[in-house]
């Protein structure tokens, strides 16, 4: 989609309204506040900008005018609801082209891809077009400036619902992933695609398994995969003491050394599952779950010392309610 727009940008030259012959016929409303302790400083442009808004607004006016009024305004302040509110109205009064207020929004937010405002301006546009043809790559480029840009992420994924867009998606986020296996936006976005296209099923939850426990090698200490894993578990009966490639996984990273905190927490959980439920001739003890608490503690995980101990108590606790508290360690 080709962007945008001729339009001044914000650091020409601004000719105030009020030398405008166009404008004559209208009093501009100045902001009615009561003798603030800290009076904010308001530009020259800035206040004369919006006291004509005021005015229009205050009028009713939907002209062509009031349009190139309320993109000064946006110019000067596009986190402003209300003007963008009022863009609307006055494009809908118009029947303006919106294909051409999305190039215009679109400019926008290569320049704001953070202000919730503009993005919630796309978004109603797409609604009323009913046409999300662009919404790929205008988000893609966002997230290319800002991998973890939560509003681009956020429109990407309701125009893929709202329109059923899960064609190459799943290619889209597995380059990320690849290009920063740190990326939690980019881990939230593959479960998000899964769980609204193909859906968690057992092949897929397998794959997705061995997938992830190849990322977790690449860094050990990136929580994203980790969590990730675990959400993979939810829809399996088996558990994480029950899979033989997390287990195996987990046992070999140990082994090796690593003492990587998510890698610990994760073994304590199997020795959870397992204690709870009354299992005697397992790997994943009492004792073994405690001793990696108190490692967690101490050395691993300091700042939670506290709630380590907790998990700890709770494993006791489980143990005397699931079974034979002396068998089991």
């Amino acid at each position: 989609m080709s962007s945008a727009s001729s339009d001044e940008d914000v650091g020409t030259e601004h000719i105030f309204y009020r030398d405008k012959p166009q404008w004559k016929d209208i009093h501009p409303i100045s902001q009615d506040e009561d003798e603030p302790v800290v009076a904010i400083d308001y530009s020259p442009e800035f206040t004369d900008v919006f006291d004509y808004f005021r005015a229009i607004v205050t009028k009713g006016e939907k002209s062509e005018r009031a349009l190139a009024l309320t993109q000064d305004a946006v110019k000067l302040n596009p986190a402003n609801y209300s003007v963008w509110q009022y863009r609307r109205e006055i494009l809908k009064e118009l029947n303006k082209d919106l294909h051409e207020e999305l190039g215009f929004i679109e400019a926008v937010i290569m320049k704001q891809p953070k202000n919730y405002q503009v993005w919630q301006h796309r978004r109603v546009l797409v609604e009323w077009l009913n046409d999300a043809k662009y919404e790929k790559d205008v988000t893609e480029h966002a997230i290319q400036k800002d991998a973890k840009n939560y509003h681009a992420w956020q429109h990407r994924q309701w125009a893929i619902k709202r329109f059923s867009l899960y064609d190459n998606e799943f290619d889209f986020v597995e380059k990320l992933i690849e290009i920063d296996v740190r990326n939690n936006s980019a881990w939230n976005h593959r479960y998000f695609v899964i769980n609204n296209s193909t859906g968690f099923t057992e092949n897929v939850v397998d794959r997705e398994i061995k997938f992830t426990l190849n990322q977790i090698k690449k860094a050990t200490e990136n929580e994203s995969s980790w969590n990730y894993l675990r959400g993979l578990v939810l829809h399996t009966s088996e558990g994480l003491s029950g899979n033989k490639y997390i287990t195996s996984f987990c046992e070999d990273l140990y082994t090796s050394g690593n003492r990587s905190p998510f890698l610990l927490s994760l073994i304590v959980d199997m020795c959870s599952e397992q204690v709870s439920k009354g299992v005697v001739d397992t790997e994943y003890k009492l004792e073994r779950g405690k001793a990696l608490c108190e490692e967690l503690a101490s050395k691993v995980d300091p700042i939670r010392t506290n709630y380590w101990k907790y998990v700890a108590k709770n494993l006791e606790k489980c143990a005397e309610t699931c079974g034979d508290f002396s068998k089991i360690i």
